[in-house]
């Protein structure tokens, strides 16, 4: 079963959108891409207080050996 994390390979600020590109199968810079414009068409409000918002709901990613 799939699980949301925060990504600790790819990440750039603090691995939200590499986890989510990780969890939906998509290249990490698509979806980077992706949120940039709906940051930038949606005036940086909403899509501004999600990322902030799932920096401290989605749990970072653990080590598993």
């Amino acid at each position: 079963m799939k699980k949301l994390t925060r990504s600790r390979q790819n990440k750039k600020l603090t691995g939200v959108l590499g986890g989510l590109s990780e969890y939906l199968g998509m290249d990490a810079s698509l979806v980077r891409i992706l949120f940039v414009i709906v940051l930038l068409f949606t005036g940086l409000f909403p899509m501004g207080i999600i990322y902030l918002i799932s920096i401290f709901l989605i749990p970072e990613e653990t080590d598993v050996m």
